[in-house]
């Protein structure tokens, strides 16, 4: 079967493509190597999304995408990619499995996974103390203390969501200021559970079967300090998931891939959206 459109990557923005696609009366298929709704179905709650006058899950919101979508006829297959080929007027997408898929246009929509710290015993206790994913794994980390890094939007909203089940949470900032949005700084100031940990950026990961220390630099003064904690959780940004593509359109330097405003590559018929450019 020749579909209109394969959209690689079911989280909002191949949902949406999907959605847009479909009810376009295009034959639209997406793919998603695990389940449909992508990074945003880690988030506990989301107050800022257009059309909820109540914070909702995102969970939640990522089901009700997929069940409209569905209703103008997307349809969705599991199965993880391995290659993708541009050449010529019909496209190709191929699975681990040995299946293709054939296409007019791709859009692909595969996101960004977090950023590692890459620091010494980040790998070693990935799983055992180190995560990236507080809603995930927050409940094992019930009464300990825990380190989370970064500042931005989603290390402050994780802190937070931590604080149900932690005993203290510290967040390891390495500027005097959070990027946060200001309404998120006020919930972390106003938390007696949060503590401030400034101008410090982690060196170490230690402990023996799980994570028992986190070894911190403070930028200003050169100091190194010890913090025991059972747990940290790491928000210090992504990389976006452009390995399926190897020379197959441009990338900027930092690997996310380049588009025009209406979301087309430097190949025609291939298209891309979301946190992947």
């Amino acid at each position: 079967m020749l579909w209109d459109v394969i959209i690689v990557g079911g989280g909002p923005a191949g949902l949406t493509a999907g959605l847009y696609t479909s009810r376009a009366r295009l034959k639209s298929l997406l793919v998603e190597k695990a389940f449909a709704g992508g990074q945003v179905t880690t988030t506990e709650w989301i107050e800022n999304y257009p059309g909820f006058d109540e914070a909702v899950s995102g969970i939640e919101l990522s089901q009700r995408m997929e069940k409209q979508a569905k209703k103008f006829g997307l349809e969705i297959i599991q199965g993880s990619v391995r290659e993708i080929s541009i050449d010529g007027k019909i496209k190709k997408v191929l699975f681990e499995n040995g299946e293709a898929y054939e296409a007019k246009s791709i859009i692909l929509c595969t996101g960004a996974n977090p950023k590692p710290l890459n620091i010494d015993g980040e790998e070693k206790f990935r799983g055992r103390g180190v995560s990236y994913c507080a809603v995930c794994d927050g409940a094992f980390f019930k009464g300990k203390r825990l380190a989370v890094i970064g500042g931005g939007n989603s290390a402050v909203e994780e802190a937070l969501f931590l604080t149900k089940f932690a005993e203290i949470v510290y967040i390891v900032h390495r500027r005097d200021q959070l990027r946060a949005e200001k309404i998120i700084q006020e919930r972390a100031f106003s938390n007696p559970k949060i503590k401030l940990i400034w101008n410090s950026v982690p060196e170490k990961i230690d402990g023996d079967d799980t994570v028992t220390a986190l070894f911190l630099k403070n930028v200003k003064t050169g100091k190194s300090a010890k913090l025991d904690v059972g747990g940290v959780f790491v928000y210090v940004g992504y990389n976006p998931n452009t390995e399926l593509l190897k020379n197959i359109a441009a990338l900027n330097k930092n690997n996310y891939i380049i588009t025009d405003d209406a979301m087309a590559t430097s190949q025609p018929g291939f298209f891309a959206a979301g946190d992947v450019r």
